[in-house]
């Protein structure tokens, strides 16, 4: 981000060749995806994103979709997830929803999800991650920061050749792209990684961080939306640089802590660390449905499905959960949740099944719900989760079912073996 008439050293994101002279292209290689700045050496802390990440890994298994435009989401009511940045050109944006983004871009192709595919390979490219750092801080399945202090002796290269490295090697070994950001702190690493996407590297330094920040919308500051951007757009505060003329007092007598955060941030201060304990706090499952449902036993088979998608990731992930938390959204959007804390963690689908069924029968009062999700969390080891029931059989019975028949979903496929709640409704939502 730096301009200097002063020649700066840097390297070729393509060859990696250095270079010291002000060319436009690499001299080895042709590219013009050169990169230069006069702190690229210096600076240790990155945010790396992948770039359209469902879009992306879609268009590589089916390269027939590379010249078209992409969306990934569900259903007439559903929303999108992502879009490729081909249809981000006609106006889609993630969570608009979908008959917006097909009335935006009525060409594009329409994909349902596909979460276990997508949480393969993003934990293949954090086991990427992993191997440039121990410092990795995710935030989703596809964004983490990174902190390679200390890392140039392990690699025989500063951090910016190192990351440089690895996202010629994600898509190399992976085939999909990420971007970059390169700083001396958490926000601005983040904030560069947009900058320059798809396939950017870009590099924010301490010396300009002010000059960089002053003319940005305020929104750009983390914990700013709509909501709050509209606070301060109401006392004349539009842009970053605004907050910088301020003082630190002022802007917390007015916003109390969120002033002194605006007032850090707008100055480029942030001291928070690369955290690696950032375990999920809860594990939940959720469907929109083409058509607002009220009746009770229009919901039930969509609450059980949801609870055993639920079960079977606790499964995997090795964990329990002892609060069981239901999510409605009405017809005219508002949320509404539901939660009671189990007398021990669970990872049956039985019991969170159950739970949310109690939950939703005092919610079915004939409002019409266009939305349904169920989920657990205070997460623990799943080693005391669902001790035996020494007063209702059933319950061990139903929990002896169970394993048999995840046993058989595992052999044989998910769809192998179906439950009375949910028999035909998968097949109605495919």
């Amino acid at each position: 981000m730096t301009d200097s008439a002063t020649p700066i050293s840097g390297f070729c994101r393509d060859c990696l060749t250095e270079h010291a002279a002000p060319a436009r292209r690499c001299l080895t290689c042709g590219s013009p995806r050169l990169l230069r700045h006069a702190e690229l050496y210096r600076l240790t802390l990155a945010h790396i994103d992948c770039d359209a990440f469902y879009a992306s890994i879609e268009k590589r298994d089916n390269p027939e979709l590379a010249d078209k435009p992409v969306i990934i989401g569900g259903g007439k009511r559903g929303v999108v997830s992502t879009a490729c940045y081909i249809a981000r050109v006609h106006g889609v944006r993630s969570a608009m929803p979908m008959f917006k983004a097909l009335e935006a871009c009525p060409d594009a192709v329409v994909i349902k999800p596909d979460m276990e595919k997508y949480s393969r390979i993003g934990r293949e490219v954090r086991a990427m991650m992993q191997e440039l750092t121990p410092l990795v801080q995710p935030l989703s399945i596809d964004e983490a920061f990174l902190d390679l202090s200390g890392t140039e002796r392990l690699h025989n290269d500063p951090p910016a050749r190192t990351l440089a490295h690895f996202a010629r090697r994600v898509e190399q070994e992976i085939g999909i792209t990420v971007s970059v950001g390169l700083s001396y702190c958490k926000f601005l690493a983040k904030v560069a990684s947009d900058l320059q996407k798809p396939r950017g590297f870009s590099v924010i330094g301490l010396a300009e961080a002010l000059d960089f920040l002053k003319d940005r919308p305020v929104t750009l500051i983390w914990g700013v939306g709509k909501a709050f951007a509209a606070t301060l757009e109401r006392d004349g505060i539009r842009t970053i640089g605004q907050l910088q003329s301020m003082e630190e007092a002022d802007l917390m007598r007015r916003y109390g802590t969120m002033g002194q955060r605006l007032y850090r941030l707008s100055r480029g201060a942030d001291d928070r660390v690369v955290e690696t304990d950032g375990e999920a706090k809860s594990v939940s499952s959720e469907t929109t449905f083409n058509d607002d449902l009220a009746r009770e036993e229009e919901l039930v088979p969509h609450l059980r499905r949801l609870s055993e998608q639920v079960a079977a990731r606790l499964r995997k992930s090795a964990l329990a959960g002892q609060t069981v938390v239901l999510k409605l959204k009405t017809a005219d959007f508002k949320l509404r949740t539901r939660n009671r804390r189990l007398e021990s963690p669970t990872r049956l689908a039985d019991r969170i099944f159950r739970t949310g069924l109690q939950l939703l029968e005092k919610e079915v009062d004939g409002t019409r719900y266009r939305l349904i999700g169920i989920g657990v969390s205070d997460l623990s080891d799943p080693d005391l989760a669902d001790p035996p029931d020494l007063v209702d059989q059933l319950a061990r019975r139903r929990a002896a079912a169970e394993d048999a028949v995840n046993k058989l979903r595992d052999k044989f496929g998910k769809a192998s073996v179906e439950t009375g709640y949910t028999f035909g409704q998968r097949r109605r939502d495919q």
